[in-house]
């Protein structure tokens, strides 16, 4: 049995220490994950709370098959990110852009840092939203190949071509063409 599904079992077993070992070790992937879609600091910090408070509730019910638990959990940040889009969309708010926390690094650096996370979220927008998707848990969250493909119910192969897809179309975007040197 490998250590991750020792973990696994140990949490699901109702061992607070293991589940809190698996957020500590997950964290950080489901909230990038997030905040690529939300686009907001704060809310992308709420889901990803979310997120853990539902799976902490559900993990008594999760059985070890051959799907990565890091799956289960994507698939409950994926169901999650939906449902407050489809919740946003029926609200009507206005869009405050958050006030970032006075920092004491080079403004130069933030600035031509802040561009580029600026330009790469334009251009991932741009994508059809499957190569979003799988641009977005590869890279972003630091997915395998497979987790992605068992996250999104998709074959290995298929996983690929979108993220291939996906690559050059950000290159094109981003560059103006696709040979990059």
């Amino acid at each position: 049995m490998l250590i991750e599904e020792q973990v696994v079992q140990r949490a699901v077993n109702g061992d607070r220490e293991a589940f809190t070992y698996i957020y500590d070790l997950h964290f950080n992937k489901i909230y990038r994950y997030i905040y690529v879609k939300v686009h907001s600091q704060a809310e992308a910090e709420d889901l990803t709370q979310d997120v853990f408070i539902k799976a902490y509730e559900a993990i008594k019910s999760y059985k070890w098959r051959d799907l990565p638990f890091t799956a289960w959990l994507f698939k409950i940040a994926h169901n999650r990110v939906i449902d407050h889009i489809r919740k946003a969309s029926k609200e009507k708010r206005a869009s405050l852009e958050e006030a970032d926390a006075i920092s004491s690094g080079d403004p130069v650096y933030m600035t031509e840092q802040n561009m580029e996370i600026y330009q790469l979220k334009g251009a991932l927008e741009k994508l059809p939203d499957a190569q979003r998707e799988v641009a977005t848990m590869r890279f972003i969250s630091e997915l395998s190949i497979s987790e992605v493909a068992l996250a999104l119910g998709k074959s290995e192969g298929t996983i690929k071509a979108l993220q291939f897809n996906a690559v050059a179309s950000l290159r094109k975007l981003l560059y103006g063409k696709f040979d990059v040197v």
